[in-house]
Order: C-alpha cells, then structure tokens, then sequence
C-alpha cells in the first residue's frame, strides 16, 4: 500500500463489521421487495463475496479470476448507480452526497487499474486488493447507512428508478 494509501485509510477509517452489518439490515428493512435499493444491496452483497474470495485466493491464477470476477459486478454496480442513483441523489437535494459518491467511485476504478498492474503473486497485490475492500465497504455503509434511505424517501419515481438501474447493471454485466 502506497503513502497515500495509508494516510487515506488513517483518515478514513473502515467502519467495523457488526455496524456495516446493522446498516446492511435496516437498509433492507425500508427496501421494497423487488425495488432498486433491494437490487443494490444484492449488489453489495455479491461484492463483499467478490472481495472474500479474493482475500482467500491463494495462486496467481486464482487471485487474477477473483480480479476479474469483482470487475464485473463492481463496474456494473458503479455504471448502474452513476447514471441512475447518483443523479437521483443529486435531484432529491443531497448533491454533495452525489458528488462524493462520484469520487470514491471514481477512485475505487482508478485504485483497481493499479492493481492490475501489480503481479498477482507478490505480496503487494493483497495490500492493495484490501485497500480497495476497505474503501468499497467505507463507500457501501455510507449508501446504506445514509445516502439511500434518503433516496428511498425522496424519490418521486421509485419504479424508474428501479427499471432503470436494472437496465443499467444488466448492460454492463450481460
């Protein structure tokens, strides 16, 4: 993990498991059943075991199929919610919540090019691989925790929102 790396997670801590996990819950609790947070909190949930079979892989060749696979549903997720949650967010008034969501996402994509470029059997992959983790899930409880419940309440067309970002992840992951 690079200087910069360190000193972002040091200002930014990870929020612990059992709160990530409260927020996981009571964002389910408010979701329709079949509406777009239910769908982003499927996400979510495929992502973190995206990132777990990645923290297990042991070979090169496991850790680069883990890579991969978190690629797929991580820029599917991010695409879906950059052009449909996050202006939504934006219209129901909480445009610095868009704005800064925008930024990890944007981050988390440049911190995955890097890791790209770091053999996957050298040490330095698992560092980097568990930095992103801890920026995704930082990123996933602020969503759960806060950004979407406001969503959830404020959005004037729930049922757009919902087929619109099905559309949006199914492009990008189809």
């Amino acid at each position: 993990m690079s200087i910069i790396d360190k000193a972002l997670a040091a200002i930014t801590p990870i929020p612990g498991a059992q709160h990530r996990a409260e927020a996981t819950e009571k964002a389910r609790a408010v979701a329709a059943p079949q509406g777009w947070l239910a769908a982003v909190l499927d996400h979510h949930d495929q992502i973190r075991e995206a990132f777990e079979v990645g923290r297990r892989a042991k070979s090169a060749s496991d850790r680069t199929a883990a890579m991969k696979a978190l690629a797929v549903v991580l820029n599917g997720h991010s695409l879906a919610e950059e052009l449909v949650l996050y202006p939504a967010l934006g219209q129901a008034g909480e445009k610095a919540h868009a704005a800064h969501a925008y930024l990890e996402q944007t981050t988390a994509k440049a911190q995955m090019a890097e890791l790209e470029n770091i053999a996957p059997s050298k040490p330095e992959w698992l560092d980097k691989w568990e930095h992103i983790e801890g920026a995704v899930l930082t990123h996933m409880f602020e969503e759960e925790s806060s950004w979407f419940l406001t969503l959830q309440e404020k959005a004037e067309h729930p049922e757009r929102l919902t087929a619109r970002y099905r559309e949006e992840f199914d492009r990008y992951t189809r």
